[in-house]
């Protein structure tokens, strides 16, 4: 793993961050009753993959790194269940989401392999 000075060189803080941009484009085109609902649940989610990635990036221990890049994980697959039922119900769809949201799970999925258990 290579040094970096704030959580925002990490690659897949990056990817995820991208990933909020464009699910708030994406829900913007949600029903008004959305609001509070559906619009709300998706953004929050997806903001929480990113603020868990920044958190964990300065705890000192592995075993609490690794928990909050697991958080990142949670959040991600329930912005998967998200998407789904946007789509499901007609509101809005994006397949480079799922794209997105595949590569941020990999690059994930990989910082927390690199991160030593002791």
């Amino acid at each position: 793993m290579n040094p970096t000075r704030s959580f925002k060189e990490v690659i897949a803080w990056q990817k995820a961050h991208q990933f909020v941009l464009k699910i708030y484009r994406f829900s913007s085109f949600f029903p008004r009753e959305e609001m509070y609902g559906l619009t709300s649940q998706l953004r929050r989610a997806a903001i929480s993959v990113t603020a868990n990635i920044a958190e964990g990036y300065v705890k000192f221990s592995n075993k609490d790194k690794r928990r909050f890049f697991n958080i990142a994980q949670g959040s991600l697959e329930e912005c998967r269940y998200y998407l789904i039922l946007a789509r499901d119900l007609k509101f809005n769809q994006d397949e480079s989401l799922d794209i997105l949201a595949e590569e941020v799970s990999k690059v994930l999925a990989s910082y927390i392999r690199a991160i030593p258990i002791k």
